[in-house]
């Protein structure tokens, strides 16, 4: 007689199951299982493979659940690996303004742009940014969202990045989705130190990140590498600071212009280096040495109006991983919608359905670190997973705009339900 084996959860008859893994090679090349079906226990996969073949030993625990996949696609929870979560007021005149014809500059120079939301952010309330970050939160699980990277950087003060930070750490342990924290203490040089660079620096890398390692609240450190906030220099010496403390590296690069920002991401080791509208050739050849993966974020590309785009076709050729984010934050990309982000790295950046679902599952994963546990369904991972009232995957960024999340899944529990 067999030993029976208890399962917490079955999920079956899925149409499509997409692995993303390896170990399930195919034509499309996601790894899909027709008729697939998981097996999950104690919050990570147990068994994977499909319906028909189901082991005869396993059962359902007493509070176990089986969900019918009939008809469905299942597939990995998607990972949004650039957000600027926790920030404070809305800078919808803005978008008018540009509307009318008003460049980013002349806006900043009102007093708009990053300045207006570190304004608005250093005012609110430990409570209010709580609360504010949960509702975000929530619209990101909606999406089919189970991780997120979340950037700091609209306090610019010791006492307010801290409070960012902090405001993080309490929603991690309230929320279903995962957070991973990032300083990015060099967003800009805030009001206060216009005149003083090497001030604020100073701050940055004696103060801010000695006390956000020591704190243990942050992961990575990240600086926005650009003419217009901190030098090629400025950035290697914040980004070089933060390894010594144990932060990992990431980078805001070549958004507005070619500044050798990719090449320093290849050269500090960063994990990933984003935006990257105006990479150069060898920055790309760099990237694709040294493994360091690309967050595009086509949101902000089209929020802002912009004319060019990241090469992202010249980077998959050259074999850099290529990541998709939504850039949540209220400047240049308001919105919550990874689904959304699918679509647009498809017809902006001409990436096919196959390399957009990637872009959000396996290679988001790895542009945390997070390869090992997240992005692709293998036995031995977290039981994170989605299940999408669609006919097949190439459906997904086709019919845009709509809500086809049925189910999430987070660590083997179901988190959100679709009414």
């Amino acid at each position: 007689m067999l030993e029976k084996i208890e399962i917490d959860l079955l999920i079956k008859n899925a149409k499509e199951l997409l692995t993303l893994s390896s170990s399930f090679k195919d034509e499309s090349g996601l790894g899909i299982i027709p008729n697939g079906a998981v097996a999950v226990k104690e919050g990570r996969i147990f068994w994977i493979g499909k319906t028909g073949e189901l082991p005869k030993d396993f059962v359902l625990s007493s509070e176990g659940q089986v969900i019918d996949a009939r008809g469905k696609v299942v597939m990995p929870g998607l990972i949004d690996s650039h957000t600027h979560l926790i920030f404070a007021g809305s800078r919808e005149n803005e978008f008018e303004q540009r509307i009318e014809g008003h460049t980013y500059l002349e806006i900043a120079g009102r007093g708009g742009g990053i300045l207006s939301t570190v304004e608005a952010t250093r005012k609110a309330s430990f409570e209010e940014l709580l609360f504010l970050g949960k509702r975000r939160l929530d619209r990101l699980l909606s999406k089919g969202v189970t991780t997120i990277e979340a950037k700091s950087g609209y306090g610019l003060s010791l006492e307010d990045e801290l409070k960012i930070l902090r405001v993080m750490k309490a929603l991690q342990e309230d929320h279903s989705v995962d957070i991973v924290p990032t300083f990015l203490g060099a967003h800009t040089i805030p009001k206060e130190f216009k005149n003083e660079r090497r001030r604020y620096m100073d701050l940055l890398t004696q103060e801010m990140i000695p006390e956000v390692a020591g704190e243990g609240l942050a992961e990575f450190c990240d600086v926005f590498c650009e003419e217009k906030a901190f030098h090629l220099e400025e950035s290697r010496e914040i980004l070089e600071t933060g390894k010594r403390y144990g932060l990992k590296p990431k980078i805001h690069a070549d958004q507005v212009s070619p500044g050798g920002g990719a090449e320093l991401a290849a050269e500090v080791g960063a994990y990933s280096a984003d935006h990257l509208e105006y990479i150069s050739r060898q920055g790309i050849e760099r990237m694709a040495e040294q493994g360091v993966t690309a967050v595009l974020l086509p949101g902000a590309s089209f929020f802002l109006s912009m004319k060019k785009y990241p090469p992202a076709r010249e980077m998959i050729e050259k074999g850099v991983a290529v990541a998709l984010s939504t850039d949540l934050n209220p400047g240049s990309s308001m919105t919550e919608s990874l689904p959304l982000m699918m679509t647009m790295g498809c017809l902006f950046f001409r990436m096919t359905p196959k390399e957009v679902i990637q872009a959000t599952t396996t290679y988001a994963a790895r542009s945390m670190g997070r390869e090992k546990e997240i992005g692709s369904l293998d036995t031995g991972k977290k039981a994170d997973l989605i299940m999408l009232d669609i006919p097949n995957y190439r459906y997904l960024p086709y019919h845009f705009g709509v809500d086809h999340v049925e189910v999430v899944i987070k660590n083997g529990e179901i988190v959100y339900k679709n009414q």
